[in-house]
């Protein structure tokens, strides 16, 4: 069947899981891993947090270099896919070099956005995607004393929390009127501002970047919409990503501010398959043209993509869930609420430790939790489940979630 081989292209968490999953669904025939990295594929969550807190921190690498030995998984770094050719069953290096291939999986993610202002070419202004970028904003960090993050959603709040923690005066640019509004509820929105403003970074919501200003090619201040210039030897940029598309488009791949897949993580052409955060595709819960950045979402994509391939077929039915930790304080979500039509909370707000619960109707549609992972466990495996819970029972702490899951669980019929 496999005469050929598999390759993947794309060395982050999406990539690393595709391979790991082949070898353990069966799949025994040549299988190229290939990245335009030079570090075997690592976690990359630590980048905006521990990694630039301490400099001695390393990589922690997803598997071991051991692993793509003994699973016989040729890894190839620090080279740059050219083009894929699906019909020819080739995919190009930019060095001249071709793999074979039956099967492709595009992992290729996505690159930070920036703004469209005046500056973005001065040296001090940064974006956190990859371990390159967290090494070179680590090596300025000590020497900046002022630091402007443009854009308040995790990436950004996330370097913001970090920057802090190193003593930096600290500002952040929000566009919209309120943070990381994409994804949580306004209740955690507020609450993530009383922390940050609270750790004594100056948050400025509905305000956007109007440009980078600087001498002699570096860093010295950030202009604002509210007409001021603040001063700053560092700016990090996290106001989204844009999908890495440029493969798929040039082989005639269907795509739409994403790489279109089926419910198979198949593309346009079937043998060329994609996961990640460079793919659009359609959830049977939250509707269609869905392109979600998370480590878990790639991981799960990756699991499906081979068991498509060792002839498994089962469509991607896995629940979104979310994580980011700010400071000291973890927030977990699970689910997406955007269609949510009313929420409850779970918890006081007060104490630090409470979820939110979002209901289209009677429906549950996702679970934004603070400081509170009891209650994300439990969400995860309710709504994995299909299992609905009430609104009266998610705001009353005296049910016990844990027990009513395990006996919705007991009574579902085997099998």
């Amino acid at each position: 069947m496999f005469e050929k081989g598999v390759v993947i292209i794309g060395g982050g968490h999406g990539g690393s899981q595709a391979a790991a999953s082949l070898r353990s669904e069966g799949y025994d025939g040549a299988l190229t891993l290939v990245t335009d990295e030079d570090d075997i594929p690592y976690q990359r969550p630590p980048l905006s947090k521990a990694f630039l807190k301490d400099p001695n921190h390393d990589l922690l690498p997803l598997r071991p270099a051991s692993f793509y030995e003994k699973n016989a998984i040729e890894v190839r770094l620090g080279q740059r896919v050219e083009a894929v050719d699906p019909a020819g069953g080739a995919v190009r290096l930019e060095d001249g070099a071709e793999i074979a291939a039956d099967r492709i999986i595009l992992a290729t993610g996505a690159r930070a956005r920036l703004p469209q202002v005046p500056g973005t070419d001065l040296d001090g202004i940064f974006t956190v995607r990859n371990a390159d970028d967290a090494r070179r904003l680590r090596d300025r960090l000590p020497d900046a004393d002022d630091v402007v993050v443009v854009g308040g959603g995790f990436i950004g709040l996330e370097v913001a929390g970090t920057a802090r923690a190193l003593g930096k005066t600290v500002t952040v640019l929000e566009a919209a009127d309120r943070l990381m509004g994409r994804a949580v509820a306004p209740e955690i929105s507020e609450h993530f501002f009383a922390l940050h403003t609270g750790w004594g970074s100056d948050v400025r919501l509905d305000t956007a970047v109007t440009g980078f200003v600087g001498t002699d090619g570096r860093l010295e201040a950030v202009e604002a919409s509210d007409g001021t210039r603040i001063p700053a030897e560092i700016a990090i940029v996290g106001i989204g990503a844009v999908p890495n598309t440029e493969l798929a488009d040039a082989a005639g791949l269907a795509c739409e501010r994403g790489v279109i897949v089926n419910d198979f993580v198949e593309t346009s052409t079937p043998s060329v398959l994609a996961i990640g955060d460079v793919v659009q595709f359609d959830h049977h819960v939250y509707g269609p043209r869905l392109r979600l950045e998370s480590v878990q979402h790639a991981t799960d994509q990756a699991r499906t993509a081979a068991r498509v391939i060792t002839g498994k077929r089962e469509p991607y039915r896995d629940v979104p869930w979310f994580w980011s930790d700010q400071g000291d304080v973890k927030l977990q979500m699970v689910g997406l609420s955007f269609g949510a039509s009313r929420s409850v909370v779970r918890g006081r707000r007060d104490s630090g430790s409470f979820s939110v619960f979002h209901y289209d109707g009677d429906r549950l549609l996702a679970i934004d939790s603070v400081n509170r992972p009891a209650d994300h466990v439990v969400g995860r495996k309710l709504m994995g489940a299909g299992l609905q819970l009430s609104l009266e029972m998610a705001a009353d702490e005296g049910v016990d979630l844990k027990a009513w899951l395990k006996a919705q669980l007991a009574a579902q019929p085997a099998g």
